[in-house]
């Protein structure tokens, strides 16, 4: 089982000119957040002022967390809603393999 956030969807058509949506997921990682202590002065200057910066620009710092490209669904409306799931920008989504079968479920 592995974790998933959906990161854009787009509306598309099928090579038949059907319409349809392009659901792209990725993958939901945390970076394991260890302290590195630096040996000299200037390192430390250095990483004080990297976390000063990480504090007055939220961007910088939500680069911690890593999102790889897991899986991309091309679907028609009609694929879409047969599915039975609503998928939202930014949700997240517990993936199971298993039997054969792609089950998703989504989180609190």
């Amino acid at each position: 089982m592995f974790q998933v956030r959906v990161h854009k969807i787009e509306s598309i058509r099928d090579l038949d000119g059907n319409l349809g949506k392009r659901i792209e997921l990725i993958e939901e990682r945390q970076i394991s957040r260890f302290v590195v202590r630096p040996k000299t002065e200037e390192a430390k200057v250095v990483q004080d002022v990297l976390q000063a910066v990480q504090q007055q620009l939220p961007i910088v710092a939500a680069r911690r967390q890593f999102a790889a490209p897991k899986m991309i669904l091309f679907l028609t409306e009609q694929e879409y809603e047969s599915l039975g799931i609503n998928f939202d920008v930014n949700q997240v989504y517990e993936v199971r393999l298993e039997n054969q079968t792609i089950e998703f479920k989504k989180t609190a």
